[in-house]
């Protein structure tokens, strides 16, 4: 009998390891805390200098679309930052101390350092003379530089990631003199994967052209094509954050 009680025992120990852990609460709880560790983080970097213009605006769509996927969205306004370009210390190129993360310290350098762990990146600029800002190419020149080996001339970022580059202007699909992010786009295309691109076109300059001198500016024309496309550029950035988020 004793036998028999201690087989019974071994058998049902036996069955219930056999059990998957996923059967329990626990389980599930344990599963749905790795899940959310795997959670994609997003950075969004705004070159604009206007908080509630349309450069701003496009991200803001982008930040909602990825969040409504499931990312954790962090945005960073260039303009309340006090930080430099690069400055060519050469501090990532030292000897057996290489980092292809920008070693100057200031306020920027937090923000290289979450970039570099993040899963995703999106950058957003109005069009200046043709450029995108100057705070956005200072900021790239920090970016990209460590990623530059003088050795062989190869680009190496800490990871990979999508990129969404948005590009906000004045001019027209055919007639506009933008630049867009330039050769720093060869760079990121080099060392992160090749970007995607979202670009809002004849935007707003400002939201009353009565108060300033735009004569060379219709109006009414602003408006017909801020009627007929502006939704539909806030819809892509929107459905371009949440591609971002569900990307595998």
């Amino acid at each position: 009998m004793a036998t028999n009680r201690r087989d019974f025992i071994k058998r049902a120990a036996m069955a219930l390891a056999a059990i998957p852990v996923m059967s329990s609460p626990l389980g599930l709880l344990a599963q749905e805390t790795q899940n959310n560790s795997k959670m994609k983080k997003i950075m969004i970097i705004d070159g604009g200098p206007r908080k509630n213009m349309n450069t701003a605006a496009m991200l803001e769509k982008v930040a909602e679309g990825a969040r409504s996927a499931g990312a954790e969205v962090k945005v960073v306004r260039l303009y309340d930052l006090n930080y430099k370009g690069c400055i060519s210390c050469l501090a990532c190129k030292i000897k057996g101390r290489a980092s292809n993360v920008c070693k100057f310290k200031d306020a920027l350098t937090p923000v290289l350092e979450e970039i570099a762990q993040a899963d995703g990146l999106v950058l957003g600029s109005p069009i200046y003379f043709g450029d995108v800002t100057g705070q956005m190419r200072t900021f790239l020149e920090r970016l990209a530089f460590p990623w530059l080996s003088y050795n062989d001339y190869s680009m190496t970022a800490p990871k990979k990631m999508p990129v969404l580059l948005i590009e906000t202007m004045n001019g027209l699909p055919d007639r506009n003199n933008s630049n867009g992010y330039g050769s720093m786009e060869y760079c990121i295309q080099a060392s992160l994967g090749h970007p995607e691109h979202l670009i809002a076109y004849n935007t707003y300059q400002v939201r009353n052209y009565d108060n300033f001198e735009l004569a060379g500016f219709s109006k009414e024309a602003k408006q017909q094509w801020r009627d007929e496309h502006w939704e539909q550029d806030l819809q892509k950035a929107f459905d371009a954050g949440k591609r971002m988020a569900e990307q595998e």
